[in-house]
């Protein structure tokens, strides 16, 4: 098999070989979940607090932050971190209503932490969040450069929570990302710093620098969550780590995409500059399609009337759990 630039993708970069071993960090996870015990919610976790749930959910930018260190701009920082949080709310049905941050440096930078604190703002201001709050830690001893991440809480009445498990005979919607986001830098930094430096013209844009095309900051789906609910919503899903098999998560179906958005040119660029073949894009970027849901025809075309950017991508089916999407099978 060979990928677009024509390169044989036994020599093609992996998400792997780059530093991150997906299936590795599930089970992980799994582990920890597993010792832990059981809890209610997939995209988020929820607390039955009488005729609500709490939702909690935690997330970071993971190494997209190498990227804004070579640049010296954080600004954008924040947003991600809100977005990759918020997001993962909307996914379970629930309005995101606050965020707290963590931000672990190795010494402190007053510049640095007023430009995520921009971020922060923006990002909270996208989402309809209230920040409530944060901690800094300055730990040398632990954290080279800095980390940040954060907690979004959410609040939803019983009856907004999707069930979170499609049908078979549903519809597949989709809305489109902002490019990147932030899932998958660790393969896209490799890829593209091989023969370039992240101050280098972006080659499709060159008014922009590489660096700034994948610092380009993870969209916030929260407008969707009206529409969504009003329509009979069965799931939905934020298409983050683990790319297109995120799908799956709304239950083990065969997800037939026969109409996804098209990848922004970022993404033809990794691929070209790493060798990385089509479905291990699939597998680690969104590849264009940020969120999805499911839901009847009918349902489908109304949400699709009331949504800016949506559309009908696909279709659910039986069959054994995978996506199948421009032509490959994942």
């Amino acid at each position: 098999m060979t990928d677009d630039s024509g390169a044989d993708s036994d020599e093609g970069l992996t998400y792997a070989e780059a530093g991150v071993d997906i299936a590795g960090q599930e089970a992980a996870t799994a582990a920890l979940v597993g010792a832990t015990g059981d809890f209610e919610g997939d995209f988020a976790g929820l607390l039955d607090i009488g005729d609500r749930y709490l939702a909690l959910a935690a997330d970071g930018v993971g190494t997209k932050l190498l990227v804004a260190e070579a640049l010296d701009d954080y600004s954008t920082i924040g947003i991600d971190c809100i977005a990759m949080n918020a997001n993962d709310l909307v996914a379970a049905g629930v309005d995101p209503v606050a965020f707290v941050d963590y931000l672990a440096v190795e010494e402190p930078d007053d510049e640095t932490a007023e430009q995520i604190g921009e971020g922060l703002d923006e990002g909270a201001e996208r989402a309809g969040v209230a920040l409530v709050g944060g901690e800094t830690a300055v730990m040398p001893d632990v954290i080279k450069g800095l980390d940040i991440a954060g907690t979004c809480a959410g609040l939803a009445p019983k009856d907004a929570i999707f069930p979170g498990e499609a049908e078979a005979g549903d519809v597949v919607v989709g809305w489109p990302s902002s490019g990147i986001h932030s899932n998958g830098l660790t393969l896209a930094r490799e890829a593209v710093t091989r023969d370039h430096e992240y101050t280098d013209p972006f080659p499709p844009n060159t008014d922009r620098s590489i660096g700034e095309e994948l610092l380009e900051p993870t969209r916030i789906y929260s407008d969707l969550l009206g529409p969504l609910r009003e329509a009979d919503t069965h799931a939905a899903a934020h298409v983050t780590g683990g790319g297109w098999t995120n799908l799956t998560r709304m239950g083990e179906f065969r997800y037939e995409i026969t109409d996804p958005f098209d990848a922004q040119p970022v993404f033809a660029f990794v691929q070209r500059e790493g060798s990385v073949d089509d479905e291990e894009m699939h597998r680690t970027f969104n590849m264009g399609t940020g969120f999805v849901a499911t839901m009847s025809e009918d349902d489908a075309e109304k949400v699709v009337e009331a949504t800016d950017d949506g559309r009908i991508i696909g279709r659910v089916e039986d069959g054994e759990a995978s996506v199948a999407i421009r032509g490959l099978e994942l």
